[in-house]
């Protein structure tokens, strides 16, 4: 009950606040964002909300809005508009069509525009009928007012209902940032140079609304271009009613508003897509080398065993004829030297092979050279923020402006970074917080070097393990191995530093440093 009457209160307000422009009396307006709310409720809780879809219109209609119409219109209009969306959204709920709520594939964006298309459609045409009968609309009036009607609703659904799917399944914002204020005032600019100009020419510039959503559709994909998209539909609402824009050319507007959002939503869609195939070819290079590994330690491991197995079966020989010539009576103590000393050979050896595999198996010298520090941090982020935003978890960088070049081996220190913000994304969505973050530092110490910390929000180390968090095969994770920590501990001092492990209430931070070339920083500057 408090989710319907919250739904309704939403619905009244939507309705309210975009009644602009209306065809009089009977309402119909140019744009029905109460629609895509009406949408989004039964797509995200089931059919059990579909009552409220009868009970909002009537109400907001006969005593919100008041329209000044007979109570059928209101009873029947509001049995339409129940029966067609939410028909239309059960539909989609059903288990066959396979529709992801969260918008995650293009096929499902496709379905959900597919059917609100259908769906508005049909009940524009039957209103307007109902309308038509009850002598409210002129027999030259019905295409124009089944066309205000369609392409409102349409409008409202392409507009709101992916921007409502995707803030309550995947529970994510847009991080402010530079570069989504300078999306909001470029917008803002073009609401300017659509609206403030030649009022001649204004169909013809509002293509100029494309340069912006398309701009957010690449940079931040579904999630980013549907809050865009609802932020350039008030923008257009609001810029029409300043500048006096006649109802005729309103729903003109409007349809080139639906090409705008199918354009955006189209392009967000296969950003997501693209970016959801480069994680799963990273991911599946990641297991081949993982793969790859493995052989080679089971190589490594048949080796040593076989090269260090002589030694130790000599080493247990002499020390069994030391130990029988020790317990003669008397003594043999020349044959226990002997076989004392053929024992130390031995155990020589063995330390011999030992050496030879690790030289073997070392990757190499270290490829020692600067590097921009804002640059591998920024790479490494790169390859990590798609799968932290699948769990929900946003990464922030900050760094200090003028950073020197640092000393080091930029592949070894790329993955010491990548190991501990994936760690950390791991951390955060398996204590289940919605709003997880990761912020990766870098800044100056006293000591001319430069620090990188990466800080999570998420439970912490356990304290049981803290102390030991560095060493190799200390881990909590089911299918860990313990080395991700060790590793970087490893790189950390390869590089004259050291990694430290910290823990709070808040959150665990790892850090460590970085040798420089030159010295001189100015203030932290933050990028997301």
């Amino acid at each position: 009950m408090t989710i319907g009457l919250a739904y309704l209160m939403s619905y009244a307000l939507l309705d309210w606040l975009s009644y602009i422009s209306p065809i009089a009396p009977i309402g119909v307006t140019p744009w029905n964002p109460a629609t895509g709310l009406s949408f989004a409720l039964i797509l995200l809780l089931g059919r059990d909300y579909v009552p409220w879809l009868f009970v909002a219109p009537l109400i907001v209609n006969a005593f919100v809005l008041d329209l000044p119409v007979p109570m059928g219109v209101h009873i029947f209009g509001s049995l339409i508009v129940g029966a067609g969306y939410g028909a239309a959204a059960s539909f989609l709920t059903m288990p066959r069509w396979k529709f992801d709520r969260t918008l995650s594939t293009k096929r499902s964006l496709m379905l959900l525009i597919a059917v609100a298309a259908v769906s508005t459609g049909l009940v524009a045409v039957t209103y307007v009928a109902l309308l038509v009968a009850y002598g409210l609309v002129a027999s030259p009036d019905v295409v124009f007012t089944t066309a205000q009607l369609w392409i409102g609703d349409m409008i409202g659904v392409t507009v709101m209902t992916p921007f409502l799917l995707i803030l309550f399944t995947r529970r994510r914002i847009l991080v402010p940032s530079l570069e989504l204020v300078a999306l909001v005032l470029v917008l803002m600019a073009t609401l300017a140079a659509v609206f403030g100009l030649s009022d001649t020419f204004r169909v013809k510039q509002f293509y100029l609304f494309f340069l912006p959503v398309m701009w957010t559709a690449v940079r931040f994909g579904l999630e980013g271009v549907t809050a865009g998209l609802v932020l350039t539909q008030v923008g257009l609402m609001a810029a029409m009613q300043y500048a006096g824009v006649q109802p005729n050319e309103v729903t003109a507007y409007q349809a080139l508003m639906i090409v705008l959002a199918l354009t955006g939503l189209t392009i967000g869609a296969v950003v997501n897509e693209q970016l959801r195939t480069q994680a799963q070819l990273r991911r599946n290079q990641e297991a081949l080398e993982r793969a790859a590994r493995l052989d080679t330690m089971g190589a490594f491991a048949a080796a040593l065993a076989h090269e260090i197995n002589q030694p130790l079966t000599a080493i247990a020989n002499y020390t069994r004829i030391a130990k029988m010539a020790v317990e003669k009576n008397p003594p043999d103590n020349d044959a226990a030297r002997t076989a004392a000393g053929h024992a130390v050979v031995q155990v020589d050896r063995a330390a011999e092979v030992v050496r030879r595999l690790r030289d073997f198996i070392q990757l190499g010298r270290n490829e020692m050279r600067p590097h921009a520090a804002v640059d591998l941090i920024r790479e490494a982020i790169s390859h990590c923020r798609f799968d932290a935003q699948a769990s929900h978890v946003s990464i922030e960088m900050r760094y200090a402006r003028n950073l020197p070049s640092v000393v080091c081996d930029g592949l070894q220190i790329q993955q010491v970074l990548i190991n501990l913000i994936r760690n950390g994304a791991e951390s955060i969505s398996g204590s289940g917080r919605p709003d997880g973050r990761i912020v990766v530092e870098a800044d100056m110490t006293d000591a001319g070097r430069v620090i990188v910390t990466v800080r999570d929000n998420g439970p912490g180390f356990d304290p049981d393990i803290l102390d030991r968090a560095v060493m190799p095969f200390t881990t909590t994770k089911g299918e860990g191995l313990g080395l991700g920590l060790a590793l970087a501990h490893s790189t950390a001092e390869t590089h004259g530093g050291k990694l430290v492990v910290e823990s709070a209430g808040g959150g665990a931070a790892v850090s460590f440093t970085l040798p420089t070339a030159v010295a001189g920083v100015t203030p932290i500057e933050r990028t997301t």
